[in-house]
């Protein structure tokens, strides 16, 4: 705990439960010494904190959990938006939520409603975690894990990287970028 800031509830109850094997073994005036103590250190009433004393210090559990703040629409929008980049991770999909979910329908994929887009503009990328966590995959994602396995078949053709005055018959030079424009028909241009 740093001196800056306010002890948590945790801390709290850690030192009043430290204090407690201290105030029943004391006398009546070190009693009062150690609720002075206990009160500057907690913030807490004097009277809370006999009350805390003499019972057994403890975080009670919560008698209600809290409900679903978003239902079954938003875990449908969630996975299908989710499967249309291929499951990157929350961090990732959480920017990418409002406007994949209005291309998907006008592609006919989703259905949206003004609550859905509102409910898709303020979730967090932690409830967006847990979700995907909940839902997992149906079909496994492209294989990123172990590249070799990705590029069996592409290990058989020899390939590397040339230098750019080559000057032995036997190598092939490819331009991996296409300069055609929005249209590729008929515009192929021969190498040199």
């Amino acid at each position: 705990m740093s001196n800056d800031k306010e002890m948590t509830i945790n801390e709290r109850y850690k030192y009043l439960r430290k204090m407690q094997k201290r105030y029943l073994k004391a006398q009546e005036k070190e009693r009062s010494k150690l609720l002075d103590e206990m009160q500057e250190i907690t913030g807490y009433h004097r009277k809370s904190l006999l009350r805390l004393i003499d019972s057994k210090i403890a975080r009670k559990p919560r008698q209600r959990q809290r409900g679903r703040t978003y239902g079954v629409e938003v875990v449908y929008a969630l996975q299908v938006i989710a499967e249309s980049f291929d499951y990157p991770c929350a961090e990732r999909l959480h920017h990418n939520l409002v406007w994949m979910a209005k291309h998907l329908q006008i592609h006919g994929e989703l259905e949206l409603s003004s609550i859905l887009i509102h409910q898709l503009e303020k979730i967090s990328v932690s409830t967006i975690r847990r979700i995907l966590k909940r839902l997992g995959r149906d079909k496994p994602s492209l294989p990123r894990k172990n590249p070799k396995d990705a590029n069996r078949h592409r290990q058989d053709v020899p390939t590397r990287r040339i230098p750019w005055n080559e000057q032995i018959p036997g190598h092939f030079e490819a331009d991996l970028v296409h300069h055609c424009g929005p249209s590729a028909s008929g515009q192929y241009i021969p190498c040199r």
